[in-house]
């Protein structure tokens, strides 16, 4: 059974989506089996959330809200996942960046 799930989330981290959390992101993404899509506004355009090129090249800023929605059968988890990820500031602060 394939299901949709949305979300967002304001990307708090100082410079953004940039190579660090770019890498983060789509390293989770591909953990699952969903089709995850991300996008700076609602309206798009959406982008492969799995894809670092792309991921990168969307150079979203911070204050962002960063759209999430994903299809398949684990969207709903890979969506949670996603937005817990850029909630916790993509674990840069305990890294020490």
């Amino acid at each position: 059974m394939s299901t949709m799930a949305e979300g967002s989330v304001v990307i708090t981290h100082d410079v953004g989506l940039h190579a660090r959390p770019s890498v983060k992101l789509t390293k989770l993404a591909k953990g699952f089996s969903s089709v995850i899509e991300i996008a700076g506004a609602a309206e798009g355009p959406w982008i492969d959330a799995k894809s670092i090129v792309k991921v990168m090249a969307m150079k979203a800023r911070q204050n962002t809200t960063l759209h999430v929605r994903a299809s398949g059968e684990d969207a709903q988890a890979a969506v949670d996942a996603v937005t817990d990820l850029v909630r916790r500031d993509f674990d840069e602060a305990a890294d020490g960046h």
